[in-house]
């Protein structure tokens, strides 16, 4: 049961982390600083080629964050004849996998999404892995996946949601 408790606090540190360093960048003022929003070019013309490209890394983003919700993750790859263990491979293979192949869209969207996206995917891998190393060495994949998704209903406010708005709200801030 302590490593219940453990996992809770692992994500509840790290949703208030992703939403506390959104909310104060978000609000931080920029005359100050540079900015670490993408570059844009300034004339018009550059600007509507950008565009287009960016509201696509948003997209691509907000894709990701929803295919490795734990509940989206485990419908797609669980198999009823797989040990915990070889679940648990396939999901971090998936969720690192996923990241690759969008790991370019970075150049598009702002610093904070990228941050948020990436925290989330090492939050979502570290729940995974303290999960099964819980688990007996011959448990079975359904059982890692009810604790899995025990473990995420229980903290409350999902990261996946979470993340999923600050790249919406990001998403919408640019097309002003």
């Amino acid at each position: 049961m302590d490593t219940q408790k453990l996992l809770y606090i692992v994500l509840a540190v790290g949703a208030v982390w992703m939403v506390y360093s959104t909310f104060k960048d978000m609000f931080k003022k920029k005359a100050d600083q540079p900015s670490q929003e993408p570059a844009v070019a300034s004339t018009s013309g550059d600007r509507n080629a950008v565009l287009p490209l960016q509201l696509q890394a948003y997209e691509r983003m907000a894709l990701y964050v929803e295919r490795i919700a734990p509940q989206n993750l485990i419908g797609r790859i669980y198999q009823p004849a797989m040990s915990a263990v070889d679940m648990q491979i396939a999901l971090v293979h998936n969720i690192k996998a996923e990241f690759e192949h969008n790991v370019t869209q970075q150049i598009y969207v702002s610093h904070q999404a990228w941050d948020a996206v990436k925290t989330l995917k090492d939050q979502t891998i570290t729940v995974i892995n303290q999960v099964a190393t819980g688990l007996g060495p011959d448990a079975q994949a359904l059982e890692l996946n009810k604790h899995i998704l025990e473990v995420f209903l229980q903290a409350g406010a999902s990261p996946s949601e979470l993340v999923a708005e600050i790249i919406n709200a990001e998403a919408k801030k640019i097309m002003k």
